[in-house]
């Protein structure tokens, strides 16, 4: 592309003044200041996610590690429920068993897995710390329809 000697001058006229459109120094460096006390104050008002998070888990409402007055009857309620003597069986005999001529096997990770488990005895125990109180999770706990049945039987909403 090739620009004519008139065009070349023009731009070169238009870049010299281009300078007087530029705000000078004092009022440039009051505006800048201006926006950057906006933006501290507004950084200030604003209340990020992180933020609410953080003072909910701070505040008495927030039980992270459950409730220990209650715990020891969840526990055994948890056991009645999820524990089996043949599971125990088949776990003691190397995952196998065999009765009357038919073996049975055993996933040696047969169970809920610790997290499971303890979101299970969470809402077991929010239940029995809070009794004729309405407690809710924000959904099923595991697609376990024996689990989520006991906890609609316990008015544990989801």
């Amino acid at each position: 592309m090739k620009f004519s000697t008139s065009s070349v001058v023009a731009i070169a006229a238009l870049a010299g003044s281009a300078a007087a459109f530029a705000p000078s120094a004092p009022s440039f460096n009051r505006i800048t200041s201006s926006l950057s006390m906006s933006e501290v104050a507004e950084d200030n008002k604003k209340v990020t996610k992180k933020k609410k998070r953080m003072e909910f888990m701070s505040s008495d409402s927030f039980h992270r590690k459950g409730f220990r007055d209650v715990r020891d009857g969840v526990e055994k309620s948890m056991e009645e429920q999820f524990k089996s003597q043949l599971v125990d069986e088949l776990r003691s005999n190397d995952f196998v068993l065999e009765r009357n001529g038919v073996k049975v096997y055993l996933a040696k990770d047969f169970g809920f897995c610790w997290g499971v488990e303890r979101s299970i005895a969470l809402a077991y125990e929010a239940v029995e710390h809070f009794p004729g109180k309405t407690v809710h999770i924000t959904n099923e706990l595991i697609h376990n329809p024996e689990v989520n049945d006991n906890l609609h039987d316990m008015d544990v909403q989801f």
